[in-house]
């Protein structure tokens, strides 16, 4: 005789072992559970990103106001009516693209620099078995304990006596010479890559620098498009290195000539920020076209050590 309970039991259509009880209510709270849970984090992370965008929509928003309705209480956030003419202005009063080429001259050297003289140590570290590897590698970690403070006079003096300072010399070699971090990040990202795909070109007769060039360096893309971003983004921000090491205005980066241009704008508060504007825009474009890569390359870095 059948009982109110026998459709959660055995013999059904849903193809459940007979005598095996099935529990819906229980799934469907579980499930209810980690969909409430999914939501919360959400919520969270909304939240944080609306605080963290907090600042930069409030500079967006003033570069199109004019100098009273930045001062305007309550806070307008849109402004009405638009004035457009803070961009042009800025523009021309900045020299924003004189500044902008000489602070390219800087970066993309920057990067080619790093990035041939990171990933070279980066794969004889990881890939390559040499007396004395693991406390070469030890000691250039050790490099990175040292505040910048420490060498900045003996550099500058070197540089001084080389007649470097005033040029973009300073601001480029260095990155030739390799970088303790990226050489770091490039060395553990390296580790993740079967070691059985360089026993194979070396079985097809592929050297090592080959087997580097042709192989690593391809399936490393998104460890060499961190190092591209952050080499660049560093360069691109640096205020310090051109502040020593230039001397004359016509060669001035962004960086500086931004804080030039605040001295001599300090009342006029809606062409600071459309210049301001102006100078993230680089980042942010650059930012959003490597994200995908940027994003891989951090999470897979360091699986191995």
């Amino acid at each position: 005789m059948a009982t109110s309970e026998s459709p959660l039991i055995g013999a059904g259509t849903s193809g459940e072992p007979a005598g095996q009880v099935v529990r819906p209510t229980r799934t469907f709270a579980r499930s209810l559970r980690i969909q409430a849970e999914r939501l919360g984090r959400h919520l969270l992370l909304c939240l944080v990103g609306v605080f963290f965008a907090f600042p930069f929509v409030w500079l967006l928003s003033s570069s199109f106001k004019t100098p009273v309705q930045i001062f305007i209480f309550p806070p307008q956030w849109w402004p009405s009516p638009i004035s457009w003419q803070n961009y042009p202005i800025a523009f021309g009063e900045m020299k924003f693209a004189r500044y902008f080429l000489n602070t390219l001259a800087i970066a993309v050297p920057a990067v080619v620099g790093t990035l041939l003289s990171s990933s070279m140590p980066a794969y004889a570290f990881a890939r390559l078995r040499w007396p004395g590897r693991d406390a070469v590698f030890v000691l250039i970690l050790g490099t990175m304990m040292l505040p910048w403070v420490v060498t900045l006079i003996p550099i500058y003096i070197l540089f001084f006596r080389l007649g470097w300072v005033g040029t973009y010399l300073p601001l480029i070699v260095p990155h030739f010479f390799g970088s303790a971090f990226y050489i770091f990040l490039l060395r553990q990202f390296f580790l993740t890559i079967p070691k059985e795909l360089s026993e194979a070109a070396k079985i097809d007769g592929c050297n090592e620098l080959r087997i580097f060039a042709q192989m690593i360096l391809p399936l490393a893309r998104p460890a060499l498009a961190t190092t591209v971003l952050l080499t660049f983004l560093s360069s691109y921000n640096d205020f310090m290195g051109p502040l020593i090491y230039l001397t004359k205005e016509q060669s001035y980066t962004l960086s500086l000539s931004i804080v030039s241009f605040v001295g001599f704008n300090i009342q006029k508060w809606e062409l600071l920020m459309a210049a301001s504007v102006m100078y993230c825009i680089p980042n942010i474009v650059l930012y959003f076209l490597a994200q995908k890569q940027f994003v891989r390359g951090i999470a897979t870095t360091g699986l191995k050590g």
